[in-house]
């Protein structure tokens, strides 16, 4: 099979996620689309996150009606740091004889470099699905001379431009104004329930 893998920290899980997800699962003929979801990714350590048990409930809901999306515990059951090249090879055990392609947005592919150990990341994916946004350029035969096999391994998912953004969710619910239409109507009941995002994140 053809499994492709969605990693994030979904501080909330939105429609442009899902849009993405299935355009990703189509373009690139995925049998499985697993949402990875991140409890502390390293390069948002300067951020405050909303708790791992709110964000798993909202990931869950936001995934119920699809069962070609499945949400991945390969980061939630163990310890930090979570790096994607950890994250793939330990994927690869559980799934010896299937293909992984890993999702990315332009701005990630862009900063490939950066990664923890990017060139052995390149070498466990079989490919890389990149959801192309014209502000976030990136050059893949420059790319390439840094990453050798990035380019070939690389495949471009054309999705419509939505300015949707967790963060911008975020301050419109701290700020009283609308996000209906941002969510799925059973991510939009947790959060109205539990009062996410409208004052500091109860514990569980």
């Amino acid at each position: 099979m053809r499994i492709g893998l969605f990693g994030g920290t979904f501080d909330p899980p939105h429609l442009g996620h899902m849009i993405l997800a299935a355009e990703a699962r189509y373009q690139l003929k995925l049998d499985r689309l697993l949402f990875v979801l991140t409890p502390d990714p390293p390069h948002k350590r300067d951020r405050e996150i909303t708790s791992l048990g709110h964000r798993l409930t909202l990931v869950e809901a936001a995934l119920a009606e699809n069962p070609a999306f499945e949400l991945s515990r390969v980061e939630i059951d163990r310890p930090g740091p979570h790096y994607a090249v950890d994250t793939v090879r330990i994927l690869q055990k559980e799934f010896p004889t299937d293909d992984l392609i890993y999702l990315m947005g332009g701005d990630s592919m862009s900063d490939l470099t950066k990664w923890h150990d990017p060139q052995a990341f390149v070498e466990a994916c079989h490919e890389i699905g990149v959801m192309h946004r014209p502000e976030f350029g990136f050059d893949l035969d420059e790319l390439n001379e840094h990453l050798p096999g990035v380019r070939e391994k690389s495949r471009i998912i054309n999705a419509p431009l939505l300015e949707i953004a967790s963060r911008e969710i975020r301050a419109r619910i701290a700020e009283g104004r609308p996000y209906r239409y941002y969510l799925l109507p059973q991510v939009t009941q947790i959060i109205k329930a539990r009062g996410l995002f409208t004052k500091p994140d109860p514990d569980l």
